[in-house]
């Protein structure tokens, strides 16, 4: 009877048809909420100006004003070379000329009470105006001057004239100065002479003058002129050859 109640015993069986059974877990998306609404967003980090930087309305003016003042400043100078260019053109401008011509020593002597040097020179320099529609106005307050290496033995000044177009003008001017101590400037010059047969000189010339294009009138510039000539002597009383000479032009404003 045992052995038939244990074939007769009935054991579980699983039910195959029915969902397997999960362990509860626990909600993604929290009640209330749709998926939607779960999103990760980057962290927020707010940047401030630096404490010395500068606003930059101010530098975009600045950067303004600095271009309109190199644009005006380029079309100024734009302005004044085409206004130079055509002046050049209308005016044709040359340089002016000159040359030394003579020279006469009237006094050149040693003062035996003190030993000084009393020079005085008369200088015939020619000066050429080559322009056909420039003139030039020689004003007051020139200076003239001849040398002897760095020694000046003379000086004097240039007369108030007006040079027309295409002129050429002739001065003599008067020079006069006193060296103290001319004994060395004596045996120096005639040391020269004996060893080259000739004396080097220089002659300056400062001179302010106005330029007229035209009937128009510039302002008052200065000019310089520089010459050098080499004479066989310098003696009073006697002939003085120029055994050659040549003079350069500066324009100074």
């Amino acid at each position: 009877m045992s052995s038939m109640a244990d074939q007769q015993r009935i054991h579980p069986v699983p039910d195959v048809e029915a969902p397997p059974q999960t362990s509860p877990t626990v909600p993604l998306v929290p009640q209330g909420t749709s998926k939607s609404d779960d999103q990760s967003y980057p962290p927020f980090h707010r940047t401030y100006p630096p404490m010395n930087s500068k606003p930059p309305k101010k530098r975009s003016r600045c950067c303004k004003c600095l271009c309109w003042t190199l644009s005006l400043l380029l079309l100024l100078i734009l302005i004044l070379g085409i206004t130079v260019g055509i002046l050049f053109l209308v005016f044709r401008p040359k340089l002016p000329k000159y040359s030394i011509d003579r020279l006469q020593i009237s006094q050149f002597d040693l003062n035996s009470m003190d030993s000084s040097l009393s020079a005085t020179f008369n200088v015939t320099i020619t000066a050429r105006n080559p322009n056909e529609r420039i003139g030039i106005y020689y004003e007051g307050g020139s200076h003239l001057s001849a040398w002897y290496t760095e020694t000046k033995l003379c000086q004097g000044s240039m007369p108030k004239f007006y040079q027309g177009h295409r002129n050429t003008t002739m001065l003599v001017l008067p020079l006069s100065g006193q060296i103290q101590n001319g004994t060395g400037l004596i045996m120096a010059v005639q040391e020269q002479q004996q060893r080259t047969g000739n004396i080097p000189l220089r002659l300056r010339v400062s001179q302010p003058v106005r330029v007229k294009l035209g009937k128009l009138k510039l302002m008052k510039v200065k000019f310089s002129v520089r010459c050098g000539l080499v004479v066989d002597a310098l003696s009073a009383n006697n002939a003085v050859t120029i055994q050659s000479s040549s003079c350069k032009f500066r324009l100074s404003l």
